[in-house]
């Protein structure tokens, strides 16, 4: 397994690499410039065109190419116009917001998911079943910027049980539990509202499982050994139907650390999703090449992690 895995890393570097010219390029065509939105009735000509020189916005598309890449590969992103400090410092404070909504975010998802699913398949066709299905059809039909308003606008304004945006409450003292109970109050309603709308793959996925499995040959032969129901499902059933989940979960893992840019834009949350766009609003392209670089590596990275986890799940699968 080490071998596929360590070869698998070494395939994603030409995959990085051509996904880097792109960007690259697509960046550079993108109309303006960073400088373009210092223009004022009082802003200097002859200042802005000192400043794109001095960011060589005039040499040639391959120079600027070449040193970017070569600064990257040293993890120097170049620093941003928006902001003025260092890129790979600004995505890093972003990144760690997003970490920590995603992990809260998976948590609440397959909490909410896992028991509704296996309760749908196993009482299929009852009503409990056609409640979660129910649930499932307006949680995939309703758009999520829809949903995150609907929840700002009941739970933050009018209900005032939510904040409606930050991360942290400046009054309490970093690294003190009101600090860390402050920073998880913050993040409940955007998790909340991004565990809803995720929840629907996960359910429908392992309802159709189980109903399937049920009546497979041997979940019809522990059956008929006299195994109490509750154990078929809990020791077959359940563990069968959990491959799929398996497949993509490791994509779910990374594309919520890739942060989510309506729930961020809505909920005020300072995560990569706001930042990246932020970055494109105001032309910030060494923030906006970082930033796809990234959210490019997670992918790959969801492909890998997906196939680890299948085959932890499922013995019969070998990725070597």
């Amino acid at each position: 397994m080490w071998k596929t895995i360590l070869r698998r890393f070494l395939v994603m570097i030409p995959q990085l690499f051509v996904l880097s010219l792109l960007i690259f390029i697509m960046a550079k065509a993108m109309p303006g410039d960073p400088f373009t939105g210092l223009i004022t009735p009082e802003t200097d000509p002859n200042r802005l065109e000192e400043l794109r020189q001095a960011a060589g916005f005039y040499d040639p598309w391959y120079v600027q190419y070449y040193n970017w890449i070569v600064n990257a590969a040293q993890g120097d992103f170049g620093k941003s116009y928006t902001y003025k400090v260092p890129v790979a410092d600004l995505i890093g404070n972003r990144a760690l917001n997003t970490f920590w909504l995603s992990l809260l975010s998976v948590v609440l998802l397959y909490a909410i998911a896992i028991p509704l699913g296996v309760l749908a398949g196993r009482f299929q066709d009852t009503f409990l079943d056609k409640t979660v299905v129910l649930y499932s059809f307006i949680t995939y039909a309703i758009p999520t910027f829809v949903l995150g308003l609907l929840l700002l606008f009941f739970f933050g304004y009018q209900l005032s049980w939510f904040p409606t945006t930050g991360t942290v409450d400046i009054a309490h003292e970093k690294g003190s539990m009101g600090y860390i109970w402050s920073k998880i109050y913050h993040m409940l309603l955007p998790a909340i509202t991004y565990a809803i709308l995720g929840t629907t793959t996960v359910i429908q996925y392992l309802r159709s499982e189980i109903i399937d499995s049920k009546s497979l040959d041997y979940v019809r032969t522990a059956r008929s050994k006299g195994i109490p129901v509750r154990k078929v499902y809990s020791r077959h059933i359940f563990r069968n139907s959990l491959l799929p989940i398996a497949a993509f979960f490791g994509f779910t893992i990374t594309n919520l650390l890739g942060g989510s840019i309506f729930i961020e834009t809505i909920f005020g949350y300072p995560g990569m999703g706001q930042l990246f766009v932020q970055s494109i609003s105001s032309r910030d392209y060494s923030v906006i090449t970082a930033l796809v670089m990234l959210f490019g590596f997670l992918t790959l990275l969801g492909s890998l992690l997906s196939d680890i986890i299948m085959s932890i799940v499922d013995p019969r699968i070998r990725i070597d």
